[in-house]
């Protein structure tokens, strides 16, 4: 029986065709091609009696003898000379014998808190962390009023469960809350099926908003919820007040009207037609300032944006059009437009709070949820490139979790610090309550940093984590993570594979340390493996329903990078679209494996795409499946990624079933 196949160039007559798209770089300087043909912000405050950083209030008090004066006003008195002698002994006098009740200090006014968060920010997203290509002038500024932090991690690599780590200072493991929600369903192409996660972020979890509003807070939630619906709302997790926050992920639409069908989004009825969600939410947290001016708030702002679908303000695009790049930059217009967008949205906050005299009393968080979208998902993705971070949303590289964090705290944090402290969303929970002197029962997991943002020191810990039990959207795949000190172990779920790296001197997680440093390993792996127990940590199971790579109707079996079983140290998936390749194949013990499933037995003829710079060719490679063995010599196609066609050889698979094929190095 024979089949046909069309590529460009070509028409050739063969068998069954045995189409694997490894795309391997960097295997002594070739590599094979990887994309399958058939897939798709008053005075300056002083320090408070407590040291907590807060404005201390002015009091102005008028002497019973000679002129007034003003105490402590500016540290001077301002009256006549001899109404100074006169009040200044009464002072003395009274501070001494009591004869003004003075008390011993005022009580000091809260502070308001506003925690932005971004949508699938990427860390390396703004200016004051690298960009040259997004324009983020408002935020950049806060950065150089606040602290910003080099080192900061959201939860999990996917929203929702961030969010509720947020709210409650638990890990997501604790709360199995570990996918967004309602979540990616089991597949027959994943060989584990996930655990069963709360639908809902419980009841009987106490939110940083219900701690807030227990101590006299007004609090507001607008924006994305994404931790339940109609009885999970904000509403019934401590906020007085939601706007557009209801259980969806994605935005019913960037542009009013606010709706999908006949729903609209909570609190977005009414709007002008055309108006931009990012501007609106804006603005309805502007009023929600003005209304609470002279009570303490929590103003919870989780922007929809930068989340897909990306849509951005046709103005706003316009400036970027002359941008010209190439795959690996930052180059997506609309979305550096909808960054430019939520960047005047920091900006009006900032503007509003100076315009009510609020600034020196309110402490401003920024951060995202997860990382930037550096993978295809939808149109006009991927939206960013995280480099120098690995992946993007939905690993659990560094791409996928590490995320930009910038706190102000007037009187406490110095304008314009770093710090290279880990931090987690775990942690955002304890600090409030700390800067706020507001008491909870609350058992947390995070640590507060408010002594970071002091400047005092830090606290200790015995690492963060990560559980992933779950294949993300995005490709990544499930695993859990440790994180101790400067070292980062990963192990994925799949096939119980260890890779460590240390994130200081490599933070694109390029050097797998497991042979080189093993007692780090074994020490971080039992770490990782007591807290998964200690939180109860839901774990996977295998599918029953699994069917790696099945031939096509066709008879075309095709092995995209993607499915690879890797093996080593060093060889791994590339997922971002410009390489969608097997790389970092430099040493010979490292290998492949591809499983995939027959059905229509027969004569198959083996064709491999393969990419070799320039010079770069002759090393030997083995293809093998159960006895048969296929030898190949690299050839030179002047490129790594300039993929051309290739036959090796054919096999002959008698029998229905399920077969593997290794590609080893021989020689290089």
């Amino acid at each position: 029986m024979k089949a046909k196949l069309q590529i460009p160039n070509f028409n050739l007559q063969r068998d069954f065709t045995l189409r694997f798209a490894i795309g391997v770089r960097e295997l002594f300087g070739f590599a094979l091609w990887s994309r399958r043909f058939a897939m798709s912000r008053s005075p300056s405050p002083r320090p408070s009696p407590q040291g907590e950083g807060v404005p201390v209030p002015t009091f102005r008090h008028s002497g019973a003898v000679g002129n007034s004066f003003g105490l402590w006003h500016s540290g001077f008195f301002r009256p006549s000379s001899f109404g100074i002698r006169i009040s200044l002994l009464l002072l003395l006098w009274s501070l001494l014998f009591g004869f003004w009740n003075f008390p011993a200090h005022s009580a000091q006014p809260k502070p308001n808190v506003i925690f932005i968060l971004i949508d699938d920010f990427g860390w390396s997203d703004l200016g004051c962390y690298g960009s040259k290509f997004y324009r983020t002038p408002n935020v950049d500024k806060l950065a150089a009023e606040g602290m910003r932090f080099t080192d900061a991690y959201a939860a999990c690599p996917v929203c929702s469960p961030t969010r509720a780590a947020i709210m409650t200072g638990k890990y997501p493991a604790r709360l199995n809350l570990t996918d967004w929600l309602p979540g990616r369903g089991d597949r027959p192409d994943q060989i584990l099926k996930r655990p069963v996660i709360n639908q809902q972020l419980p009841l009987t979890e106490i939110t940083v908003a219900e701690a807030l509003k227990s101590a006299g807070y007004v609090t507001g939630h607008i924006g994305k919820w994404h931790l339940g619906g109609e009885g999970f709302e904000p509403q019934k997790q401590g906020f007085d007040v939601n706007i557009a926050g209801d259980h969806t992920g994605s935005p019913l639409s960037y542009v009013a009207p606010y709706k999908r069908g006949e729903r609209f989004m909570p609190g977005l009825e009414q709007a002008p037609e055309g108006e931009y969600l990012t501007d609106r939410l804006t603005a309805e947290a502007e009023k929600f300032i003005e209304r609470n001016k002279d009570k303490p708030f929590f103003l919870y702002l989780p922007h929809y944006t930068v989340h897909i679908p990306l849509r951005a303000k046709e103005e706003i695009i316009a400036k970027y059009k002359h941008v010209d790049g190439r795959p690996g930059q930052q180059t997506n217009i609309i979305y550096a437009a909808m960054i430019e967008s939520m960047d005047d949205s920091v900006g009006r906050l900032m503007r509003k709070l100076e315009e009510l005299k609020l600034s020196e009393r309110t402490i401003i968080f920024f951060t995202g949820d997860n990382g930037g979208l550096a993978t295809t998902e939808g149109p006009n993705t991927p939206a960013t490139i995280n480099t120098p971070m690995r992946e993007g949303k939905g690993y659990l590289y560094e791409g996928g979790t590490r995320v930009p964090l910038i706190v102000k705290w007037p009187g406490a944090t110095k304008p314009g610090g770093i710090s290279a402290v880990p931090v987690s969303s775990i942690d955002y929970f304890p600090t409030i309550l700390e800067m706020c002197g507001v008491k909870s029962d609350a058992k947390v997991d995070g640590l507060s940093i408010a002594s970071v943002l002091r400047g005092t020191g830090a606290p200790k810990r015995d690492g963060l984590y990560w559980h992933y039990p779950h294949y993300s959207n995005q490709g990544g795949k499930p695993g859990a993570v440790i994180r101790d000190g400067d070292y980062k172990l990963i192990e994925f779920y799949e096939n119980g594979r260890w890779e460590l790296f240390n994130v200081k001197t490599d933070p694109r997680e390029s050097q797998n340390l497991t042979e080189k440093e093993p007692a780090i390993a074994k020490r971080l792996g039992t770490k990782l493996d007591a807290w998964r127990r200690s939180v109860n940590a839901q774990m996977m199971m295998p599918n029953e329903n699994f069917v790696p790579n099945p031939q096509g109707k066709d008879g075309t079996i095709t092995l995209p990078a993607r499915t690879a079983e890797v093996h080593g140290l060093q060889l791994r998936y590339e997922p971002l679209p410009h390489k969608n390749t097997l790389g970092f194949w430099t040493r010979v013990e490292d290998w492949a494996n591809w499983e995939f499933e027959v059905t229509k037995p027969g004569a198959f003829t083996v064709e491999i795409l393969q990419g070799c710079g320039t010079g770069q060719g002759g090393s030997e490679v083995e293809f093998t499946i159960g006895a048969q063995t296929l030898t190949t010599t690299v050839e030179d196609t002047g490129h790594f990624q300039n993929f051309k066609p290739r036959d090796i050889g054919s096999v002959r698979l008698d029998k229905p079933g399920r077969y593997t094929l290794t590609v080893k190095p021989k020689s290089k």
